[in-house]
C-alpha cells in the first residue's frame, strides 16, 4: 500500500504574516514540519504542496519534494486533493504545515486504521480531557468531538460537546486534533463536494464528511503538540525547540 504524506502551505495567512517561513532557531517553520513527517515508519513518501514559488524554493533547497497547486484552491483539502492526483498514492495523510512539532507516532497512529482488514474511509486523532481542562472543553477555539461505541465520530463542534445535563462522572471530553487521513478516492470525493451547512455553521470542514455519510475513525492519542497560528503560539514552539535542544 501506498502512503503519502500531503503537506499544503500557504504563505499568506490571516493571523501571522508568511507564517509557513517564520523562524524556529535557524530553519524555516515549514521545513522543521517536513523533517517531523519523513520520521514516520509507515508513509514512503512526504510531498509538500503549496502555490508559493518561495515556500518551493526553500524546501527544494533543503532536499524536498514539492509539487506546485493552483492559487485558486479554497481550502488545504482541495490542495492535496490536487497534489494526491499528480503524486498517486493509496492513503494519503493531510498534515497541515504549521505543525513543526508534530511527533512522527501520532502520524502513524492515523495511519494504522487503513492496516487492518476494515480500513475506514478517514481516521483523525482525539485527545482526551478531563475535568481539570474545562477551560478547554469551553473555549470555542478548541474543537471537540464525540464518538460512538466503535471510534468513530458522531459530531465535531466547537460548542461544549456532549453538553452535561446531567453531571455524570463517566463523562468524557475529547479535543479534535487536526491530523487526517485519507483512501485516495474518498478524498477525492470530498474535494469536490460542496460545502454543507454543519461545516458552514461550525467553520470545520470535516463536518462536510459526516454530512455526506463518509465515516471518520477516531483514534485517541496522548501526544498533543502546539501548532502555530499566532504569534504568542510562534514563541511558545521557539521556546520549546530551544528547551529541547539545551537538554
Amino acid at each position: 500500500m501506498k502512503v503519502v504524506i500531503l503537506i499544503p502551505a500557504r504563505l499568506e495567512s490571516s493571523r501571522l504574516e508568511r507564517k509557513m517561513l517564520a523562524d524556529l532557531e535557524g530553519e524555516p517553520l515549514i521545513v522543521r514540519t517536513w523533517r517531523q513527517a519523513q520520521l514516520s515508519r509507515l508513509a514512503g513518501r512526504v510531498v509538500v504542496a503549496t502555490d508559493s514559488p518561495e515556500i518551493a524554493a526553500v524546501l527544494q533547497g533543503r532536499g524536498a519534494e514539492v509539487v506546485m497547486t493552483s492559487p485558486e484552491a479554497h481550502c488545504g483539502t482541495e490542495r492535496i486533493a490536487e497534489a494526491a492526483r499528480l503524486v498517486g498514492g493509496d492513503v494519503f495523510v493531510n498534515l497541515q504545515g504549521d505543525e513543526p512539532l508534530i511527533t512522527p507516532e501520532n502520524i502513524d497512529l492515523a495511519l494504522e486504521p487503513f492496516f487492518s482488514a476494515s480500513p475506514p474511509d478517514c481516521s483523525t486523532l482525539v485527545y482526551p480531557l478531563g475535568p481539570d481542562d474545562m477551560a478547554l472543553v469551553e473555549d470555542p477555539h478548541v474543537v471537540k468531538v464525540v464518538v460512538d461505541s466503535k471510534g468513530f465520530a458522531l459530531y465535531f463542534s466547537r460548542s461544549v460537546i456532549p453538553f452535561q445535563r446531567n453531571v455524570l462522572p463517566s463523562t468524557r471530553w475529547y479535543r479534535h486534533i487536526g491530523l487526517y487521513a485519507f483512501k485516495a478516492d474518498v478524498l477525492q470525493q470530498f474535494a469536490t463536494l460542496q460545502p454543507s451547512m454543519l461545516e458552514e455553521a461550525e467553520s470545520l470542514e470535516q463536518l462536510r464528511l459526516l454530512e455526506h455519510g463518509f465515516r471518520i475513525q477516531c483514534v485517541q492519542t496522548l501526544f498533543d503538540t502546539p501548532g502555530v497560528n499566532t504569534p504568542e503560539e510562534l514563541e511558545q514552539v521557539r521556546r520549546i525547540i530551544r528547551e529541547s535542544a539545551s537538554r
